[in-house]
């Protein structure tokens, strides 16, 4: 992948940022947010390039040094909640290797990603590399619903041990079972992208959180007993697992450290796009059909609401966004700023036609409020002025795409996050 200067500055910025130890949270002060109460009513899109001081963001470095330090701390006390950094005792273990998949077209591996010290929770990591590369593969990677087992028809990969929801194949009492073996192949199709030349890696987000409310098995509950108190919800605490397999990543010889491409479909898409946003060692997003807190917009008129959200998943977001249940207008943002604090690098909204719950339009939108901060930064924007039609893939910076059928994730799905990765990281076969 190429990258200009901007990607440049802020790429080794942020590396070394995280080689210093630092957590990627803003130095902004808690006790500095006003409470909702203070905040002004805005029914339209927040302007990402106007600080809370009132003044206009005018260059790149105005962006990264004053605003985009202050959009990160306004989404993590408002919304999100505040992540810890890497855990110093985190440890990575390499498991089992097969160098034999697909007949013999790929590598798994299974690592254990150890994530404190005692009981702390532990990341079961599946990476699949294509054999026969003269270079490091570039890489998906993100959270699963199911378990490891699940994407792959492989008797060997390790079942999850923790609670499950039940509603997962071959799932019994709360736990994985064989029964469920390869029963979601389809779903990561990860042959598929195999064959065109990319990794793949994953890992079943309930090791890093239990998908329910009060998980005290959860690596919040971990953090909580006795040590620094953090207030993050589930879709924070599934983004920072997804930064703990980027730290495996980016010291495995067999993939690209320049090219990480994370992913995740409905909730899990909610945390990828919150990992991109915080964590820029991540070159390229693509929040499958996210929605509400993610990639649609909290103020938006169709699919779900704040309010909603909030009901039904109360341990998704931190105690304050409950808070805008019924104004979610005096939000000082919306998902549009993340967006932006992905920015330079490569975003892709993909939605279907009968998924009107996670809103479609709203989340092209979204795109396109997000652009200002693209095109300040040289990085180009969105090259589409409305929807487009069903099928047809927009690969621009920021790129949107929608096909019939409903919310899920799909092999078709995946031509199109391959598409996408091929016209922003080069053809890996060309390499």
């Amino acid at each position: 992948m190429k990258f200009s200067n901007s990607q440049k500055i802020f790429r080794h910025a942020s590396r070394t940022l995280l080689a210093l130890g630092f957590t990627i949270n803003s130095a902004l002060a808690r006790d500095s947010f006003p409470d909702i109460s203070q905040l002004s009513s805005q029914a339209g899109w927040p302007d990402p390039l106007l600080r809370s001081n009132g003044q206009s963001v005018t260059s790149p470095k105005e962006w990264q040094k004053k605003r985009r330090p202050e959009l990160k701390a306004l989404f993590e006390h408002y919304m999100y909640g505040h992540m810890p950094p890497r855990p110093s005792a985190m440890k990575f273990s390499l498991e089992r290797v097969d160098r034999s998949l697909f007949d013999g077209k790929a590598t798994e591996k299974e690592i254990i990603i150890r994530l404190g010290t005692n009981t702390a929770p532990e990341m079961h990591l599946l990476l699949v590399v294509p054999n026969h590369r003269t270079k490091p593969a570039p890489v998906f990677v993100g959270p699963n619903f199911c378990g490891n087992h699940t994407v792959l028809a492989d008797p060997q990969v390790a079942l999850p041990a923790g609670w499950m929801p039940k509603g997962c194949p071959g799932v019994t009492n709360n736990h994985a079972t064989d029964a469920g073996r390869g029963a979601q192949v389809d779903v990561w199709a990860i042959e598929q992208s195999i064959d065109r030349g990319y990794a793949v890696a994953t890992f079943y987000h309930g090791d890093v959180e239990p998908d329910r409310p009060d998980a005290s098995e959860g690596i919040r509950g971990w953090y909580a007993k006795g040590r620094k108190a953090y207030d993050w919800g589930t879709i924070a605490a599934w983004a920072w697992g997804v930064s703990r397999a980027v730290d495996y990543l980016v010291t495995d010889k067999s993939v690209d450290p320049d090219q990480i491409a994370v992913v995740g479909h409905s909730r899990n898409g909610k945390a990828a796009l919150l990992a991109a946003a915080f964590d820029e060692r991540i070159a390229l997003a693509i929040p499958l059909q996210a929605g509400c807190g993610g990639t649609a917009p909290s103020r938006g008129k169709t699919g779900e609401s704040v309010k909603q959200i909030n009901d039904h998943f109360p341990h998704w977001f931190n105690a304050e966004f409950k808070k805008f249940n019924d104004q979610p207008e005096r939000l000082p943002f919306d998902q549009h700023c993340l967006i932006a604090l992905c920015a330079p690098r490569p975003v892709l909204l993909p939605n279907a036609t009968e998924d009107t719950w996670a809103n479609p339009q709203g989340q092209f939108e979204m795109l396109q409020a997000a652009e200002p901060i693209y095109r300040l930064l040289g990085a180009g924007g969105i090259e589409a002025n409305q929807m487009p039609e069903v099928g047809k893939l927009v690969d621009s910076t920021l790129g949107y795409y929608i096909r019939a059928g409903k919310h899920s994730m799909t092999k078709e799905d995946w031509r199109v996050f391959l598409d996408f990765a091929d016209k922003h990281f080069g053809k890996p076969g060309n390499k």
